[in-house]
């Protein structure tokens, strides 16, 4: 990940400048282990984790093995709520209508034939947590046509509000009126308003990592929204629509909501928040030795808000600055890479925790700080590591 002098000369200055430490810019971006170099265990990861840890549609990445920025195709997380469809490149269209002057049906070809643009971009599934050993997360390159281009294409009503992305994913599910349940088969669907969905962000990807998404990656078409928890980023998207109301399907209005609980002069309140942008975020994936320096290597999630500083406690001593990787601190929304030069770590079991703070000052919390929350998505909380020193 080697950069010519120039570009590591701006990205310093760049840093520098953000009060994150770079000295030295070391060339690494959790690289593979070098000659001489060994793991040091985790005593906190279950015998039986591994990839196939949520069956066998389901993929968990094994946050030891990052090895790059980017996520390879075959480790990147998958998770879904129904089927995984599978969808013929040559029939497919995308249905573009609602409150719009010119509905229009898109073929793969056609969003190709569009200026087309690059994004790297993180995102974790709004469930992911320590029970998953923080595996619901993946970083990858995508291409494809603004969605903002497309909307432009069909033109917005003015009274349109409101922009649903519907998947070729669906399910049978029960609809609760009044007492009594109906079973209804419905796609998997997620919105977003207009004014977000206008922003140059959102994607309309048809490739990651410079190749054709995969079947479980969406193919051949997908929502990225750059920045927002993995349910926001549609996959197998057939149809978007332009509505004035607000979208009241269950992924939207009765799933992915969070509780959050609120002291107001000595009473507590309750409100909900809709999944959304995602919640700054660091966590350990690796520890390493190599004769006698150990060497701690991290990632951070977060919403493209710049990051003020990343640090690292062991045994609950002060917290010190952690140096992140200046490939992945350049992209705005990509996850960031950082490593800490732990020094004088005795025999033993040791306790390492890391800590993100952004540039207008939200510091990721720790699990007691987190105890006003009513449910269990955006777990965005400091997450011990424990590792055992020989």
């Amino acid at each position: 990940m080697a950069k010519r002098t120039s570009r590591r000369q701006i990205l310093k200055g760049g840093l520098a400048a953000a009060g994150l430490g770079v000295i030295g810019l070391p060339e690494w971006a959790l690289p593979a282990l070098a000659q001489g170099e060994t793991l040091v265990p985790f005593t906190d990861v279950p015998d039986d984790f591994g990839p196939a840890a949520l069956g066998p549609t389901r993929r968990v990445l094994d946050i030891r093995t990052i090895d790059g920025s980017l996520t390879d195709k075959n480790d990147f997380y998958t998770i879904q709520h129904f089927d995984q469809p599978e969808v013929a490149a040559g029939a497919f269209r995308l249905k573009v209508g609602g409150l719009v002057d010119r509905p229009a049906e898109l073929s793969l070809d056609d969003l190709r034939g569009m200026d087309s643009r690059d994004v790297v971009a993180g995102f974790e599934c709004s469930g992911n947590s320590p029970r998953m050993i923080q595996g619901l997360a993946s970083n990858g390159r995508w291409t494809g046509v603004p969605l903002r281009t497309v909307l432009d294409r069909v033109g917005l009503e003015a009274k349109a509000r409101e922009i649903v992305f519907i998947g070729a994913d669906h399910g049978e599910e029960m609809v609760d009126f009044r007492g009594q349940t109906h079973a209804v088969d419905q796609p998997f669907a997620r919105s977003m308003p207009r004014t977000d969905a206008m922003t140059p962000d959102p994607l309309l990807a048809y490739a990651m990592n410079g190749e054709p998404l995969t079947r479980e990656q969406g193919f051949p078409l997908r929502l990225v929204v750059p920045g927002w928890y993995g349910v926001c980023n549609v996959k197998w998207l057939t149809d978007i629509r332009a509505q004035q109301d607000r979208f009241l399907g269950k992924w939207q209005a009765r799933w992915y909501r969070t509780l959050w609980a609120e002291e107001i002069d000595g009473e507590v309140s309750y409100h909900e928040t809709e999944i959304s942008r995602l919640r700054v975020k660091s966590v350990i994936a690796r520890v390493t030795r190599s004769g006698g320096r150990h060497t701690v290597y991290g990632f951070v999630l977060h919403d493209g808000t710049p990051l003020r500083s990343v640090e690292v406690s062991v045994d609950g001593g002060a917290w010190q600055p952690a140096t992140l990787d200046p490939a992945t601190a350049s992209e705005t929304y990509s996850w960031k890479l950082f490593r800490y030069d732990w020094d004088g770590a005795a025999p033993g079991e040791h306790t390492i925790v890391s800590r993100a703070t952004d540039a207008d000052g939200m510091v990721q919390p720790t699990p007691e700080e987190l105890e006003f929350k009513q449910t269990g998505l955006e777990n965005h909380q400091q997450y011990p590591r424990t590792v055992r020193v020989s």
